[in-house]
């Protein structure tokens, strides 16, 4: 196989190869290697790479399979983590690009670095992130922006940006995101890639300090992808029960076995706005085309309104409150290991962090406990509009991608359709899941008109139907394929 194929195959392909031996996971890894040091410079996608060790590993991962051992279901497969909330002991962390961290090296595992190894992947490095994952975009003063890899100084979408940009552009066939208001599902929409958010539980979190803090928003690690069928793999590989997460789901789901599902006789629905959001036309041309391919698969699909009875104004504050909130935990988890991050290096993060930080040092606990009664009706007007239907399908993004600032401060839109929105999530769509905890996707809908600019279609099923989020997904990809589409930005060089 030429060398030049290989970072091509899917996650499920590669797998195969490695099994029967007709790939060597050292030939794979070189490939895949030397792909991102040809596309990397110019996306800024890998943040932090580990290749030597990525070598070693893969040599050890041939000797397995010499030696007839026993494999894990991706063993040799390359992949990366994300650099936010997201740890592998001996490497650094900086918390989504905060200069101040650049040398802090953390001690303990994040879910899917522990399970991806478990499972076989090599995990070749670190993607790019804002500081703090505390927006929609992906860029930060250490780093630098993202792109996405269909239009260099374009943005990428965050707050797993970098993974995006890196599974988008064909250097890896999967990477790890963290989602608490998008995080998977927007840099998947904004690079023409699969993200997909599991139901909260679903996915153990390994939090050591607050085991309680990932509800307000509700967080989850998962997985961005090129294919269905590889993030269902990956997804598999990642779930399960962990004691030491509260919340944790027990019991064990190969999300692979959804994949051929017939979903005729499905009831669909779809809302092109969640009845309060702006929409660029441009997306919503994309997304109106693409919804057909439901009714293609024999589903019925009928338009809905949730009813959240309240503003996208009003809900992007109270998600900015929460991770204020959330931020302050943070900041205070870092003071203890010797980094006063706002005293000592307030530039190291944006003017935004700093000002929702000062929001939420106001807050009182009936402020608090106001704006979970909030989520609260929220999560039951998500819960009323999925007991009617078994799906619901909408655009993932209200906006299409902005351009990278110079500054490290890379916001999304002020206004869409003459409509002020919140620049750091109000034009994401999907954050109101998170409020809700239901699992999740985003699926590349089709390329604008005018820009050839990817849109995704987010997808959401009942909470805990992780298993038909997974079955409608792979039904939208077989009648629209969008493999092809991965070749725009090959045609187009860095």
């Amino acid at each position: 196989m030429p060398a030049g194929d290989v970072p091509h195959l899917s996650a499920v392909e590669m797998a195969r190869l490695v099994r029967e031996r007709a790939l060597s996971p050292v030939e794979l890894m070189d490939a895949v290697i030397a792909r991102i040091e040809a596309r990397n410079p110019t996306l800024n996608a890998l943040v932090y790479s580990a290749f030597d060790e990525a070598r070693d590993k893969a040599k050890i991962a041939e000797s397995e399979v010499m030696a007839a051992k026993a494999l894990g279901p991706l063993h040799g497969v390359p992949t990366a983590m994300k650099d936010c909330v997201d740890f592998k002991p001996g490497w650094p962390s900086t918390f989504g690009g905060i200069r101040c961290l650049a040398n802090a090296i953390a001690d303990s595992w994040c879910t899917f670095a522990e399970r991806m190894e478990a499972a076989g992947a090599i995990i070749v490095g670190k993607t790019n992130s804002p500081q703090l994952g505390f927006r929609g975009t992906c860029d930060n003063t250490l780093f630098g922006p993202t792109s996405t890899p269909f239009k260099v100084g374009y943005n990428s979408g965050g707050s797993s940006g970098g993974s995006g940009a890196m599974v988008g552009d064909g250097m890896l066939p999967f990477a790890e995101g963290t989602d608490g208001g998008g995080s998977i599902r927007i840099p998947a929409a904004w690079c023409g890639a699969f993200g997909y958010k599991s139901s909260y539980g679903r996915v153990a979190s390994m939090s050591r300090t607050n085991a309680f803090s990932g509800t307000s928003p509700f967080v989850t690690e998962g997985i961005i992808a090129r294919r269905v069928e590889d993030a269902a793999l990956a997804t598999t590989a990642i779930a399960g029960y962990d004691h030491r997460d509260p919340f944790s789901l027990d019991e064990s789901v190969d999300f692979t076995g959804a994949l051929n599902t017939d979903i005729r006789g499905w009831k669909i629905g779809y809302s092109r706005d969640f009845g309060i959001f702006p929409v660029d036309p441009a997306v919503l041309e994309v997304v109106d085309a693409a919804v057909k391919a439901f009714e293609d698969a024999g589903a019925i699909v009928e338009e809905v309104d949730p009813g959240f009875g309240y503003s996208q104004s009003e809900l992007s504050d109270v998600w900015c409150r929460f991770s204020g909130l959330n931020a302050i935990g943070a900041f205070e988890a870092y003071k203890a290991m010797g980094y006063d991050i706002l005293k000592d290096h307030p530039d190291d993060v944006p003017p935004e962090v700093h000002e929702w930080d000062r929001i939420a040092r106001t807050l009182t606990p009936l402020d608090k406990h106001n704006d979970q009664i909030i989520q609260t009706r929220i999560f039951l007007a998500m819960q009323a509009m999925l007991a009617k239907y078994r799906i619901v399908v909408t655009p993932t993004l209200a906006a299409m991608q902005v351009k990278n600032a110079d500054d490290g401060n890379t916001r999304g839109p002020a206004t869409i359709n003459g409509e002020a929105v919140n620049r750091l999530i109000g034009w994401c769509m999907t954050y109101p899941v998170n409020f809700s905890g239901h699992p999740a996707a985003s699926a590349p809908a089709g390329l604008s008109s005018k820009d050839k600019l990817p849109v995704g279609l987010q997808i959401i099923g009942r909470r805990y139907a992780d298993n038909d989020v997974f079955a409608a997904s792979a039904a939208f990809e077989r009648h629209r394929p969008w493999m092809e589409s991965y070749a725009i930005p090959e045609a187009r060089p860095l």
